[in-house]
Formats: structure tokens, C-alpha cells, sequence
């Protein structure tokens, strides 16, 4: 039978500014999904701090620039393609060592999901999606040890919690409820179970017959040394404080339970100041293979308001921006693989400047990409 897993990049934009919707001031945020909001054009630099860090090319480091970890010394790049190697850089983008334990043995992966480096404890988590294992490995690829998912759930958005834990959703098969967990590193048992109330099980997949299509949303998401967590099946996002508190932040309205196709409201980034969010409609034409349309936007706790926008980053010339990232961590906001030859074009063309043009005016087309973090403003 044939399956079109059609994974939809959702494009993450970052934004900020006031005007808008006027909120309630009880502190918990309402959304309408249904809402138009009016419309602000905004400047990346306003909100973040960016650094630029152009990936070292070498015959042994040829990479896409997909990043998966951030440390304080080193951070860790993947290939689109899954293909098992994980390039070990420098935070200047000098190539330290490649791992690839690629491979059908107890010690191997066959893919990864998610790659969690721990560098206090000089370690790294490669999560095995589809084996519904993790395995750990040193900084230079040996094998620690190994755990499987304690039931028949998956993980998803997995992140470094503490010392000893690792936070993450499990996304559960037909017999089990979803929920985040926090996990032992060295074992893989249940440290927490973190249960978001909701009516019934809600699922971003479209079918058709023998097809069916999905997006991509962060069910984790790291926010001002604690963790937004979200359950598309609840009306409600949360907050969960380190001392174990829930807190409601977030309502959407109307009901996700009252709509058809179902409207998912889904966060991206979370600062200190503001919201960024995605209200994303549940649809799928498998004719043109194209679906689920979407609105932007950003809650502004300062200001009290809610608005769509657009975002352009002020060192490359007239660029309208988005992001297909996944949250890094609480000092990375998120981050973007800027291609060495879009940035050789626009070097030509005169349309960048700053730290991004000095850069670009040593890469060769093929060289590997330039990795763009934004991070929070201290």
C-alpha cells in the first residue's frame, strides 16, 4: 500500500513591535485562530542578537548545515538526508570530528530525530526515532550505553533538562495517552510524567485513501530556563516551572474540539517579551500536494497586544525571512543555514554588509553554509 508522508516545513518567523489586538489583563493570553490581525514589518536585529559562523569546508566536512545541538564549545550538524553523519564544529566553525555509527548493530542507529549533546557530562543522546531507543555516545562517538522507550509511545522534541534528566513529549500509539516525560540519562526511566488535561485526541494527519500527509510543529519548547509545553489536542499552553508547577499561558479559542477542519494554534519561540506563535489550518490537497495555509503571530506582553508580521533581516538587503528550525536551547532562540551561494550572489549584488559581508566575500559557492543564531538579548 502505498503512504505519502508529505512533512510540511512550517516556515518559523520571529517578531516584534506593538499594535494589534488588545488582550484581557488576567496574564493568561486569549487567541481567536480565526482572527485576522493587523500587520507589522519588523527587523530581526530589533529582537535578537545574531552571530554568524561560516561551517569550515574540508573533504571530510561537507555538510547541509542542519543543526541539531548547541553547546558552549562545540555544537553538532546533520545532513538533510539522514544519511548518519554528525559533524562536530567548533563555535567558530572549524571542524573538529565527524561521527557516523550508522548501522544495524546494538550499538548503532539506522536514523535520529532528535540529537541532544550534553556537555557537562561530556555526552551525546542520539535519539532513534523509529527504534524507540536513544543511545549515548562520548564527544567522539564512542558508545556509552543504551535505553529504550520505557512503552510503545515515541519521542519527540527532545531536550537536555538537568544533570541527570532529558525532557521530551511521548507521543503515544492507540492504546496509551500522550504526555511529556522527563527521562533519566542514564537508564531512560520515568523521572516525571507531565499530563496537559484535554477532551479527546486531536492529530495533525490528513488522509485520503491510502495517503496522508502531516506538519511539523515543537511539542517542547525551551523558554527562560523552564519549558513551554504543548498538546495540540488541549485549548491551552503551558508553562512548567522547574519546581514542578504548571501554569496556564496560553487559551485559543474557538475550542479545537468545536472545529472542522481544525485550526492548531502552535508556538514557536517565547522570549521574555513576547510570543511568537502559528495558527495552522488541518488541510491537504493530494492533487497539487499542497495544504494546510497559515497566519503568523506574535503576542507582545508589553504592549498587551496580538499581531501578524513580516521579517527582514537588516544585514542582507530587502530579505524577507522565515525559519523551518527547531528550538535549540534557552540561550538560542532559533537559527537559520544561509547557502554559500545565495550568499555569494548577494555579496555581488551589493545586498549585504556587516559581520554577513565580510564573511561572504571568502566563500566559494560550494563552500558549506553559514549558520545564523539568533539569540535572546540579555
Amino acid at each position: 500500500m502505498k503512504r505519502v508522508n508529505a512533512i510540511l516545513g512550517i516556515i518559523l518567523l520571529l517578531m516584534a513591535g506593538c499594535g494589534g489586538s488588545k488582550q484581557s489583563t488576567d496574564g493568561l493570553v486569549s487567541v481567536d485562530v480565526t482572527k485576522s490581525y493587523p500587520k507589522k514589518e519588523l527587523i530581526l536585529q530589533d529582537l535578537f542578537d545574531v552571530e554568524y559562523i561560516p561551517l569550515e569546508t574540508t573533504d571530510d566536512f561537507l555538510t547541509q548545515g542542519v543543526v541539531k545541538s548547541i553547546g558552549n564549545e562545540i555544537l553538532l550538524v546533520v545532513n538533510w538526508d539522514n544519511d548518519g553523519d554528525i559533524f562536530v564544529y567548533d563555535k567558530a566553525g572549524k571542524g573538529i570530528r565527524k561521527i557516523n555509527r550508522k548501522g544495524q548493530g546494538p550499538e548503532e542507529y539506522t536514523n535520529f530525530l532528535n540529537i541532544v549533546l550534553d556537555e557537562q557530562n561530556g555526552e551525546i543522546f542520539v535519539v532513534a526515532y523509529l527504534e524507540r531507543k536513544i543511545i549515548v555516545y562520548d564527544l567522539y562517538g564512542n558508545f556509552k550505553r543504551t535505553f529504550k522507550n520505557v512503552d510503545t509511545g515515541y519521542y519527540q522534541s527532545v531536550f537536555n533538562y538537568d544533570r541527570n534528566n532529558l525532557i521530551c513529549y511521548k507521543f503515544a500509539t492507540a492504546n496509551e495517552q500522550p504526555c511529556h516525560l522527563i527521562v533519566s540519562k542514564q537508564d531512560g526511566s520515568i523521572t516525571r510524567e507531565i499530563h496537559v488535561p484535554f477532551k479527546g485526541i486531536k492529530t495533525p494527519f490528513v488522509r485520503k485513501g491510502e495517503y496522508s500527509a502531516s506538519f511539523q510543529y515543537h511539542q517542547t519548547l525551551p523558554y527562560n530556563n523552564h519549558f513551554v509545553l504543548v498538546e495540540i489536542s488541549s485549548d491551552t499552553i503551558y508553562s512548567y516551572l522547574p519546581n514542578g508547577t504548571i501554569s496556564p499561558i496560553i487559551v485559543r479559542n474557538p475550542s479545537i474540539h468545536s472545529m472542522d477542519p481544525e485550526v492548531f494554534l502552535l508556538p514557536y519561540v517565547f522570549t521574555d517579551r513576547y510570543y511568537f506563535m502559528q495558527a495552522l489550518k488541518k488541510e491537504f490537497d493530494f492533487e497539487t500536494m499542497k495544504g494546510n495555509t497559515y497566519t503568523v503571530l506574535a503576542y507582545d506582553k508589553q504592549e498587551n497586544v496580538i499581531f501578524d508580521y513580516d521579517l527582514y533581516n537588516d544585514d542582507f538587503s530587502s530579505k524577507r525571512i522565515g525559519f523551518n528550525s527547531t528550538p535549540i536551547n534557552h540561550e538560542i532562540a532559533t537559527w537559520q543555514s544561509l547557502q554559500a551561494y545565495q550568499l555569494v550572489e548577494a555579496y555581488k549584488k551589493g545586498d549585504l554588509k556587516g559581520k554577513l559581508k565580510e564573511i561572504a566575500a571568502t566563500l566559494d559557492e560550494d563552500d558549506n553554509p553559514v549558520l545564523m543564531l539568533a539569540k535572546h538579548k540579555k
